[in-house]
């Protein structure tokens, strides 16, 4: 009946935009609060599937070089103008269908997820900390991005961590990697500072709810003010762990503001001589502390970012 019916049904529905797009009520309303008159659209991404976007591998490749190869296996694909190493393919295809795949020569990763390494910039020689660091995605970039830095990645999943160590098989990199609590630095912390951290935080995954269409019922909206007190957490033990003249970029894969500048502006209230660094980008839009994406925006994943610096 729904199928001959359609329209008639569905004008009979209340104007509910949780009914409408079949997301829980405390969702819709934050939302509304956090991004007005973008409610419906980011509703609307969630439902959406999400293209599959690459990461080339720097160190092997060239982004147009990846591309021909690509073009020459019948795989149509097009360049991120936002993330240099990124390649958005107009069709999934499985993994082992894509071009050197199983030596390193790309990864899946969503664009937003690029643009943290980038971000971060970490310069060779450089001490560096992936807090958070499964499955692995980001810490790959880092070592694909800048070549003979020396990378720590931690998680406290020691699952998950096995698949870090996975990914740097494939890619052909090295890293050491430690399963600890990042928010417990006396745990795993040698006593000697990074020059650059990358936080990863625990998160809702709000930005990812057209990935993983679950994330809508599963969470609850009392989950979130428990993960922002882990996110502040982290932030404030690994502030400790920053050498001075260093920078820690804080990331969520949320588009929700109590895990975002919500979180900031509290870290920068407990440490007063963290510097919030103004990131001026042609994506997303900026917030009173970092950038945000909203889900679907330019093709990509719903995102936050923050950096800070140290003073030297």
């Amino acid at each position: 009946r729904y199928q001959r019916e359609r329209a008639s049904l569905e004008a009979r529905l209340p104007e509910d935009p949780g009914l409408l797009y079949s997301h829980p009520k405390w969702l819709v309303r934050e939302l509304d609060k956090d991004w007005p008159g973008q409610q419906a659209q980011l509703l609307a991404q969630n439902n959406e599937a999400g293209p599959m976007w690459l990461r080339v591998n720097r160190l092997q490749n060239s982004r147009e070089d990846y591309l021909a190869q690509l073009q020459t296996s019948g795989m149509a694909a097009s360049p991120c103008p936002h993330a240099d190493d990124a390649l958005r393919l107009e069709q999934a295809v499985a993994v082992t269908a894509l071009p050197g795949f199983a030596s390193g020569a790309a990864s899946v990763q969503d664009a937003a997820a690029q643009l943290a390494a980038p971000l971060l910039a970490p310069q060779p020689g450089q001490r560096v900390l992936d807090a958070c660091a499964a499955p692995g995605g980001k810490t790959g970039h880092l070592l694909e991005y800048a070549a003979g830095i020396e990378l720590l990645a931690l998680d406290s999943n020691g699952q998950r961590l096995k698949r870090v160590d996975e990914n740097l098989q494939r890619l052909q990199l090295k890293a050491q990697t430690q399963t600890a609590d990042a928010a417990e630095p006396k745990q795993w912390w040698d006593g000697q500072a990074f020059d650059r951290i990358l936080l990863d935080a625990p998160c809702s995954g709000t930005g990812v709810i057209r990935r993983h269409p679950d994330i809508k019922w599963l969470r609850r909206a009392d989950d979130i003010p428990a993960l922002a007190e882990r996110q502040l957490a982290l932030l404030n033990a690994l502030w400790r762990v920053l050498a001075p003249g260093g920078q820690l970029l804080y990331a969520t894969c949320s588009v929700l503001e109590a895990e975002g500048d919500a979180v900031i502006t509290q870290f920068l209230e407990e440490q007063t001589d963290a510097l919030p660094t103004q990131i001026e980008a042609n994506w997303g839009s900026p917030t009173q502390h970092g950038r945000r994406i909203a889900t679907g925006q330019d093709g990509m994943d719903g995102f936050y970012y923050a950096l800070m610096n140290k003073p030297g």
